[in-house]
């Protein structure tokens, strides 16, 4: 499909490929069943923090040679870029908090890879960017790794704060729960559907392109070198 055929991060390609499932669950009358079908429609950005390590990014790679094999490498075009995934995750925290002045949390339930992924936002933001901020407000951890292993999965908050990614004055509203998220996820999400209202939905997918051009305004506004980097560029051999 042609919507593929290009450079994108997995947000795009799950927007996509959540476009495609929600109008096969309507022609197969399957309801709503498909957890990127529903992003789809609503408007909610998905990220995989390692395409890579993934039966799909085993695909698009599987595809990427036959294309090659086939002597049709050139009108193959699809490039998961990580680069991407980055930049927008960190202009999702950054324009919630530095231009809209609100709060933030991370829910983790689990550990890994989308754990650091998630939490990485915050020392994007101060340490590569040089943004000033804070870290995360909030922060729920749902977990079965014991910190003492000295693992990430275990990790507990107050090694987030360490690394900027939790803000050092919000560590008591920080909770950790050690059980298996099987139990937890569906307690919690009965919770949530039993004592809140439904809330305008942020639709943050669509908003791509507005919370990338904040991030570059912030990044301009707080690092002079920038324009020293341009000039080194331009001396550059074409």
């Amino acid at each position: 499909r042609p919507e593929f055929q290009k450079e994108m991060g997995t947000r795009e390609f799950y927007h996509h490929l959540g476009k495609i499932l929600d109008e096969f669950e309507r022609k197969n009358r399957l309801g709503q069943v498909s957890i990127l079908a529903a992003a789809y429609r609503n408007g909610i950005p998905v990220f995989t923090s390692s395409p890579g390590d993934s039966t799909i990014g085993m695909n698009v790679a599987g595809l990427e040679l036959l294309a090659e094999a086939a002597g049709l490498r050139d009108r193959f075009k699809l490039k998961i870029n990580p680069s991407i995934d980055v930049h927008e995750s960190t202009a999702i925290i950054l324009n919630a908090k530095l231009y809209e002045g609100g709060k933030t949390g991370v829910i983790l339930i689990g550990g890994g890879s989308p754990k650091n992924f998630m939490l990485q936002t915050e020392p994007q933001i101060q340490e590569v960017l040089m943004i000033p901020e804070v870290g995360q407000d909030y922060d729920i951890n749902i977990t079965d790794a014991r910190p003492d292993t000295g693992g990430l999965s275990g990790a507990p908050p107050s090694e987030a704060a360490s690394w900027g990614k939790i803000d050092p004055t919000k560590l008591e509203e920080t909770v950790t729960a050690y059980l298996d998220v099987t139990l937890a996820l569906p307690l919690m999400v009965a919770y949530v559907l039993r004592s809140t209202r439904p809330k305008k939905l942020k639709r943050l997918y669509d908003r791509g392109p507005e919370l990338h051009q904040k991030l570059i305004r912030s990044y301009l506004e707080n690092n002079r070198e920038v324009t020293r980097l341009k000039s080194l560029i331009r001396r550059l051999p074409a």
